[in-house]
């Protein structure tokens, strides 16, 4: 890109947003953005994965009824891929980025607008508020919005606005990107973290703003949310691998119960074989099975717990929990050991989603 045009982009707002087989969300999150009531240009580009459930056609003819629709080709599939190429071809000083799985509320571009003139950040994000449609969904979503889910980060839930770790989807100047050099489009998972890592490094703020909300729609399958727990993990392993202590604790819980739940496996072989008796095994299970009989009941008391839904999604509740946490600490296990390398989102391949009422 010509020097002129990274040192001078139009006064107004580019949402840019990745696409691969999300046919069934696309025209809402559309509908979304474009709702959007600023006081200055905007555009949205599109990056098109190669779907294979009608999504591109369906992204075509939305572009042809509405000329702020633009169009790029990720042929990679690459979710910083897609985002890189649409930032390259937007043309406003503002990023905004959009998740195909998620919807702005209304007000959302104004406020962030607001909040990044206000604070002077860099970057700023709001609070990723999952809905769910089927109890597994439904199930799905409350763990999400729960600090027990996915660990308490402040997009999940604070209400306390101030600088933060990271933002969720995140409203960007054009200038900063420029500057530290778009998303690393070698980390498949965990590029947003990496990407506002650096720009802290560059002296840049990055900030929480819990007034403005996305609404997100998770995996609609048990297979598809293991997937995609799994590929997350591995791209966190390897953020691990790559920045060390840089990384918040939290990320070391799941894999901590992956290790556990190997060694009360390991644990009653020997017992039930005889290899280990006496004081010795009585010791060994206070100190593996106990932490483990803590942890289902953890999960017992969350599918118990109030506004947990009806019978199927508390039901849900017991299996998706373990599954989060599991499939997450066992693809972090393996990032760590040997690199994320090429560990995708199979979730997001592929897919036959309902459409959205």
């Amino acid at each position: 890109m010509p020097a002129d045009e990274i040192s001078a982009p139009l006064p107004g707002v580019s949402f840019v947003m990745p696409v691969l087989n999300e046919r069934a969300y696309l025209e809402h999150a559309i509908e979304s953005v474009l709702a959007q009531d600023v006081d200055v240009p905007t555009e949205l580009v599109l990056a098109l994965g190669p779907s294979t459930d009608g999504t591109t056609e369906l992204a075509q003819r939305l572009a042809a009824t509405d000329d702020r629709i633009r169009l790029v080709d990720n042929p990679a599939a690459h979710i910083p891929v897609g985002l890189n190429a649409a930032i390259r071809a937007s043309r406003y000083a503002t990023v905004l980025r959009v998740d195909a799985h998620s919807e702005l509320s209304s007000g959302y571009a104004a406020r962030a607008l607001q909040t990044l003139e206000r604070t002077g950040s860099a970057n700023v994000g709001g609070v990723m508020h999952a809905e769910g449609r089927t109890p597994f969904q439904k199930a799905v979503a409350r763990l999400y919005n729960s600090p027990v889910g996915l660990g308490g980060g402040a997009y999940h839930g604070s209400s306390q606005e101030g600088e933060a770790e990271s933002a969720y989807l995140g409203v960007m100047r054009r200038e900063v990107l420029d500057e530290i050099g778009l998303f690393d489009e070698s980390i498949r998972r965990g590029e947003d973290w990496e990407l506002n890592l650096r720009i802290r490094q560059a002296g840049h703020r990055v900030w929480f703003d819990p007034e403005l909300s996305v609404t997100y729609w998770p995996r609609e399958s048990w297979l598809r949310l293991a997937r995609q727990f799994r590929a997350t993990g591995a791209w966190r392993g390897e953020l691990v691998r790559r920045f060390g202590r840089r990384n918040g604790i939290r990320y070391f819980a799941p894999p901590a119960l992956v290790l556990i739940v190997a060694l009360a496996l390991v644990l009653g072989v020997l017992q039930l074989t005889g290899v280990l008796g006496g004081v010795l095994s009585l010791i060994a299970s206070l100190v593996v099975y106990g932490p483990l009989a803590l942890y289902m009941l953890l999960v017992l008391a969350v599918a118990l717990a109030p506004g947990g839904g009806g019978f199927r999604q508390r039901l849900w509740t017991l299996i998706v929990l373990p599954t989060m946490h599991l499939s997450w600490g066992l693809g972090f296990i393996g990032g760590v050991l040997r690199g994320a390398r090429d560990t995708v989102d199979a979730s997001r391949l592929g897919t036959r989603n309902t459409p959205l009422p």
